[in-house]
């Protein structure tokens, strides 16, 4: 297991520099540089001096070099357009994402594996049907289509959450049992969100894998020993967990950076909309560094997947014993 960790963690460093390296690349292709976002009306004499500072007006691969050498000694260079380092413009970024993502995800986890289970117990039933279609709609529909919606009834009409942000104007100056349900408050709304596109997905996958797991001996023998039927579904559903614990690794990076526009709907200062505001505004450096941070957020994933993956099935362990998970009568057998 340690020797598949390493391998995840080199893999992990080298998908990061290449995806940093891709970029990097693309950004410096894009028409326009910092010096063309200042804005109408500013001379060209300004611009030529920010070009010349900066060093925007050197080859691509001068400047590639420059900045891969900074990057290697924990410097991710300086962002043009908020007049900091990008790291600073990063790290206040993504523990809100992180405040959004991961309530998001276990909510997701919870609500759409234990949908995709009972989908499976009654398959090819008329609830079956219908909460497939339902899944299938909603995994169809744009994010920004269902967070305006939602913006609507809870914000605008009935005025049950706030319409934006994370906190409320007189958050500072609140009790601490406050400031908690207040940052609840405005958390909900954003999170639902989330967490209905991603319970759509792990829903989809947690049916097929349980309907799989079902016809297997294990089952069989289990409900001929006359096990309840709550302790045989709960077997299968730990046999079926393989699929769903790989697609919830992968919604934990694409969340960090793919939920852009709930992000931008609902005024929430995560990764996603930090890097789309960089893209406006030719920030080489931000985008850069929101590159390099997903990257190692998705190597961690890798690695938090391959743990739960291990947890969920102790076959996949190397010389692991595998006759506790077993049934009786197999082992006897």
């Amino acid at each position: 297991m340690r020797r598949r960790l390493g391998v995840r963690v080199l893999q992990g460093v080298l998908a990061t520099f290449a995806a940093a390296t891709f970029a990097f690349i693309c950004i410096q292709l894009a028409p326009g540089d910092p010096a063309t976002s200042l804005g109408e009306g500013v001379p060209e004499s300004v611009r030529a001096s920010r070009r010349a500072l900066y060093g925007y007006n050197d080859p691509m691969l001068t400047q590639y070099v420059r900045w891969l050498g900074a990057v290697v000694q924990g410097d991710l260079g300086w962002s043009s357009a908020q007049q900091r380092p990008a790291a600073a413009v990063v790290m206040q970024a993504l523990p809100n994402s992180v405040l959004l993502i991961l309530p998001a995800v276990a909510l997701a986890f919870v609500a759409g594996s234990a949908l995709g289970m009972w989908q499976a117990v009654r398959a090819r039933s008329a609830g079956d049907r219908v909460t497939s279609t339902l899944v299938f709609v909603l995994y169809a529909l744009p994010e920004f289509w269902v967070a305006l919606l939602l913006l609507l009834l809870f914000s605008g009409i009935w005025r049950v959450f706030p319409s934006g942000g994370m906190v409320s104007d007189w958050y500072p100056y609140l009790p601490p049992v406050q400031q908690l349900a207040d940052r609840l408050h405005h958390l909900a709304l954003p999170c639902v969100v989330v967490a209905l596109f991603d319970a759509a997905a792990i829903a989809r996958f947690q049916r097929d894998s349980m309907r799989e797991a079902l016809t297997q001996p294990f089952v069989r023998t289990a409900w001929s020993n006359g096990l309840p039927a709550w302790r045989v579904y709960r077997r299968a559903w730990r046999a079926s967990l393989l699929p769903v614990v790989t697609v919830l690794g992968l919604l934990l990076p694409m969340n960090l950076l793919g939920v852009i526009f709930v992000e931008q709907v609902f005024a929430w200062p995560g990764m996603g909309l930090t890097l789309f505001n960089a893209i406006n505004a030719r920030d080489y450096d931000v985008v850069s560094a929101c590159v390099i941070v997903g990257g190692g957020v998705i190597a961690l994933a890798a690695l938090f997947t391959d743990v739960l993956r291990f947890t969920a099935d102790p076959r996949l362990q190397p010389h692991s014993d595998t006759s506790g998970v077993l049934p009786p009568s197999a082992r006897a057998a």
